[in-house]
């Protein structure tokens, strides 16, 4: 029995759905025209337009039968922009690593496309290990273990090949009791640790080190009444309790500790807000509790909440605004689509990401006791030497590399933060910026200067393409989102000046990254619908080949296919569309054509090449038969890997205990799957399973009165079916 399907299967089919009614939606949409388009038609264009890209597969992301690209969350932008972001899934599996994100605006037309490179994937589900030796292994990487999620199957993409695998995240302690946090990767197959992610990322009240400030508090507790979930206390994690005015205003009094945590981190959700129109550190208002009074010289965010410590001589709180706002820094880039990545140059993204959060906080807190600057920790004395830990203008002043090409695997990640901090500084105040800021030296091979744009325009660019983030972020791609994010926020001269500044610090030019001169390199994007089709021999099918411009002029684009089994002829009318235009795709298939189905890759060339894959089945679409002696009898058909609710999309109600029959009849040489299902009061639960290998399966379920539903799940081929039932 295929019994690991289960949760799966019905995991693809709820993400599916919601992607089929986003893209059916967008089957509606009228055609944009010149005048001004209404706020929530614009918002509908825009994802329609996303959603059709990631249906067809983006680049990098060519996506199988097997496959889907999910839409998980929406973010809006400046100027009616929309960024899209898309989890991949495998037999409704989750898969680290292949995500996207797509910027399209209201008009309807995608801007970008970032995608972490995949690729296809042809994985077994079933596990060999089973969930209670993942467990124990996940466990055994930490010398102790406070909490351990459940495992869960995964697909992992790791050296360019997909794994099953046992997803656990693990909390606790190093064998040097350092904090720790791990999402745990089991190889499903072997048992063995196939990768683990850290993600402890280091480093009106009276504050110490912000002055007598206000605050947003409970009337007796130090809980935020405006931003869910955030507030602050000891480490045993509950708020501090007492009144107004909180704090004593001493250096290691910790209600005093929270005072300032809360102030920074109150300042930076205000400025992610009036600055840059994101809603708080996580993008839906809210943020992690804050925990005071670490017994260590660290300050760390975890994924769950933030926590600081004393510094190196135990003299104040590492609790000032530039710290606390790294740490919430972690927590956006941990929030934005692809999360916290695994390499070390990822890691130093993320670090950098903090830093810049933290200048961008004390830029808008102008704070006199803490006055505005590119530097990190300068207030904390953090390692008993009076110096700040960080030099954004000149990350080399702390021996931390300030040149990509300086970057190598084994950079630590607070070293390797050096290149984009130096991206940020030059950006925001540029090379020699003057009126008592530091200049900032230029990488070999770089612009003579770069002028800057401001830090408001230039943290607006940054947060522009952290929503363009996916799994594979690495400096390259951070040039290529803030390059498009500055063309579609502002324009062409906050463009040219991320383009000085990347090349100032050593990252090359991409392929595919705007020209910055009102237009982009061009491209085109290329899709099908529908995706699939069923074709007797000596019939044929068609679908609709779409086209739209994604970057600089129109263009022509050329139409072809292969992969086609003998027998079958793929033909074009037209062969040749200008981007924009379409084509009606004719698969024939000649009598005698062999049953079966078969992939056959579209390809669109012009400047650039793109594809999207067509599923292909030849044979009787008739349904089969088998199923006469039940109550009531319904038809559907599947592509590999997909999944049908029936009776016709919904349910039926039995008003009495009883015994339910489902009687499945699939395409020969099929394995189709048939789940009994039950609603609860909350979610639908399999009440029956019939796995079996094979095309046929049968289900017999003596239950009570309720609201039941059958699931009809292709495991494997492709083919129409018949599902019989009978009910109390």
């Amino acid at each position: 029995m295929h019994r690991t399907r289960l949760t799966a299967t019905v995991a693809a089919m709820a993400l599916t759905a919601s992607l089929a009614g986003a893209l059916a939606g967008a089957a509606s949409a009228a055609a944009p025209t010149p005048s001004p388009v209404p706020p929530q038609q614009g918002k509908s264009l825009a994802l329609a337009a996303a959603d059709r890209a990631a249906s067809s597969g983006l680049d990098g992301l060519r996506h199988g039968s097997d496959e889907d690209l999910v839409r998980t969350s929406v973010t809006p932008w400046a100027n009616g922009l929309f960024y899209a972001a898309y989890q991949r899934t495998y037999r409704g599996l989750p898969v680290v690593g292949g995500d996207a994100v797509v910027l399209s605006d209201s008009r309807g037309t995608v801007r970008d496309v970032a995608a972490a490179p995949a690729p296809a994937i042809k994985v077994g589900t079933t596990a060999k290990v089973s969930a209670a030796t993942a467990l124990a292994t996940a466990r055994r990487q930490l010398h102790r273990v406070e909490s351990a999620t459940g495992p869960a199957l995964t697909v992992l993409l790791k050296d360019g090949r997909a794994l099953l695998a046992w997803h656990t995240r693990v909390s606790g302690r190093t064998a040097r009791n350092a904090p720790s946090v791990l999402d745990t990767y089991v190889d499903a197959r072997t048992g063995k640790i196939a990768r683990a992610d850290q993600k402890v990322s280091d480093a009106e009240g009276r504050g110490y080190h912000n002055g007598t400030v206000t605050i947003d508090t409970a009337a007796s507790s130090m809980t935020d009444p405006n931003r869910s979930g955030f507030q602050c206390g000891g480490q045993t994690g509950g708020a501090y309790t007492g009144s107004s005015p909180w704090g004593n205003g001493t250096a290691n009094n910790l209600v005093t500790a929270c005072v300032d945590i809360m102030y920074a981190a109150q300042k930076e959700h205000s400025m992610l807000k009036e600055w840059f129109g994101y809603n708080g550190q996580n993008g839906q208002g809210s943020m992690v509790p804050a925990r005071a009074g670490l017994g260590e010289v660290n300050a760390y965010y975890d994924g769950t909440k933030t926590t600081y410590g004393h510094n190196q001589n135990s003299t104040m709180q590492l609790t000032g605004i530039d710290v606390v706002a790294h740490e919430y820094g972690h927590e956006v880039f941990d929030k934005t689509p692809g999360g916290s990545g695994s390499s070390n140059e990822n890691g130093g993204m993320n670090e950098s990401t903090g830093d810049i959060f933290g200048a961008l906080t004390e830029a808008y807190a102008n704070n006199p006791n803490d006055t505005p600057d590119y530097t990190v920790g300068e207030k904390l004395d953090f390692l008993g030497d009076g110096k700040p830990i960080r030099y954004m203008y000149n990350p080399s002043v702390a021996g931390d590399p300030n040149c990509y090409p300086q970057l190598n695997s084994n950079t630590e990640v607070h070293a390797a933060a050096g290149p984009q901090n130096h991206w940020f500084y030059l950006l925001a105040e540029g090379s020699n910026p003057g009126g008592g800021k530091p200049s900032s030296p230029i990488c070999s091979g770089g612009p003579s200067s770069v002028t800057g744009i401001g830090i408001q325009k230039a943290g607006k660019v940054f947060m522009g393409a952290l929503l363009s983030k996916t799994s594979s972020w690495n400096h390259p791609a951070a040039r290529r989102a803030t390059l498009a994010s500055a063309k579609n926020t502002y324009g062409s001269v906050e463009c040219n000046a991320v383009k000085a500044a990347w090349n100032a610090v050593g990252v090359p030019a991409q392929s595919g990254e705007t020209d910055c001169g009102g237009t982009t390199q061009p491209d085109f994007s290329l899709a099908l619908s529908p995706t699939s089709g069923s074709v007797q021999a000596g019939a044929s099918v068609t679908s609709t080949v779409s086209t739209q411009t994604t970057g600089g002029a129109a263009q022509k684009v050329a139409l072809s296919a292969s992969g086609a089994p003998s027998g079958v002829m793929v033909s074009f009318s037209p062969d040749a569309v200008t981007s924009g235009g379409s084509s009606t795709m004719t698969v024939a298939a000649a009598a005698g054509t062999a049953n079966g189905s078969y992939q056959i890759t579209v390809k669109g060339t012009g400047s650039v090449e793109h594809s999207v894959t067509y599923n292909l089945t030849v044979g009787s679409t008739q349904p089969p038969t088998g199923c006469d002696n039940t109550q009531y009898t319904y038809q559907g058909t599947l592509s590999s890997g997909q999944a049908q609710v029936q009776p016709n999309g919904s349910y039926y109600y039995s008003s009495r205990s009883g015994t339910h029959v489902g009687c499945l009849r699939g395409p020969a040489g099929t394995d189709f799957d048939l789940y009994l299902q039950k609603w609860n009061g909350s979610t639908w639960v399999d009440v029956a399973v019939s796995g079996d290998e094979g095309a046929d399966e049968d289900i017999s379920y003596y239950g009570s009165a309720g609201y039941y539903r059958y699931l009809v799940h292709a495991y494997s081929g492709s083919g129409s079916y018949t599902l019989g039932l009978t009910a109390p």
